[in-house]
């Protein structure tokens, strides 16, 4: 063997080739392409059809009054963005008041049945007494009941407390929903009652289980029992309606109607009036969203 042989280093072999990433769903199973393209078509159908008719709305109400809304084929994008319709809507009715009306009403729901919910449902699904059964159910069965059925019942017992043409009024038949309840009994269902045992045998009485143990464990749940109290009210129309005559406590959705002329209609004032509503509960959902999707899996042990 020459010198230059044994100087010669050994050659390396060429790295092998990078396995693809296999795209699989949640048994192992590897998605074909026509699959996985199918789902997303699907997925951005739906996207267009939850969030489609908001943007459109939006777009209105950021046009201006020469631009036509009603164009063939409609122009999704104004061509000058104004905000002068929100400042029309501020101009036409005390908008700003009205949303402070259904902003004291929702906060008072959803402190309600934060408070209510999670009392009742730690009592359906902890504590031990007869006929626990049967109060679960009477919850279920008041959830079957429509709204309209009772509202009649509701006025009448609303005028018989006095409470007709106030904020009380309006947030009182609201105030605990047996959905609300239900959602937070599952919840603390699935705590296991190990924990509980323990802090029983500590000495913690049923209210320091309640507060430390078992309420920070379904903060999840409790987020979206939060979101629906608050969307319920601020979106409520009927009930409203009924109770209040004084305009000066009509809530936001009750003063948007206002906004419909007898013989005509601004659809970019409609519009404005539209975003202002939703813009809240938008804002809510973002700074709830992180505890609004871990309350599916609420009640699992921590580690």
């Amino acid at each position: 063997m020459s010198v230059i042989e044994k100087v010669r280093p050994a050659r390396t072999p060429a790295p092998a080739p990078r396995p693809q990433p296999r795209i699989t769903d949640e048994h192992g199973r590897r998605i074909p392409v026509w699959e996985l393209a199918l789902r997303y078509l699907l997925l951005l159908i739906v996207l267009a059809l939850t969030i489609g008719p908001f943007l459109w709305q939006l777009s209105t109400s950021l046009k201006g009054p020469t631009e036509d809304i009603f164009s063939s084929p409609p122009k999704f994008l104004p061509g000058r963005p104004t905000l002068h319709n929100y400042d029309r809507v501020a101009h036409t009715i005390p908008v700003w008041d009205y949303a402070l009306n259904s902003l004291k009403v929702a906060v008072a729901n959803v402190v309600t049945n934060c408070v209510g919910s999670a009392l009742a449902g730690y009592a359906l699904a902890r504590l031990r007494y007869r006929g626990r059964g049967v109060t679960a159910l009477v919850f279920v069965l008041a959830m079957l009941v429509p709204a309209e059925g009772i509202v009649i019942a509701q006025f009448t017992t609303m005028r018989d407390l006095g409470l007709n043409n106030t904020l009380v009024g309006v947030l009182l038949p609201a105030s605990i929903s047996s959905l609300n309840v239900l959602l937070m009994r599952n919840a603390f269902r699935n705590l296991p009652y190990e924990i509980e045992d323990a802090a029983f045998v500590d000495g913690a009485n049923s209210w320091q289980r309640f507060y430390r143990i078992a309420l920070p464990s379904v903060r999840g749940t409790l987020a979206v029992v939060a979101i629906f109290a608050f969307m319920g009210a601020w979106d409520d129309f009927l009930w409203p309606l009924i109770v209040l005559s004084d305009p000066d406590k009509f809530t936001l959705t009750i003063g948007l109607n206002y906004l419909h002329g007898t013989f005509a209609n601004d659809e970019r004032l409609v519009a404005a009036g539209t975003v202002i509503a939703v813009a809240p509960l938008i804002a809510l959902f973002a700074c709830l969203q992180r505890y609004f999707f871990r309350g599916v899996g609420e009640g699992a042990v921590k580690g």
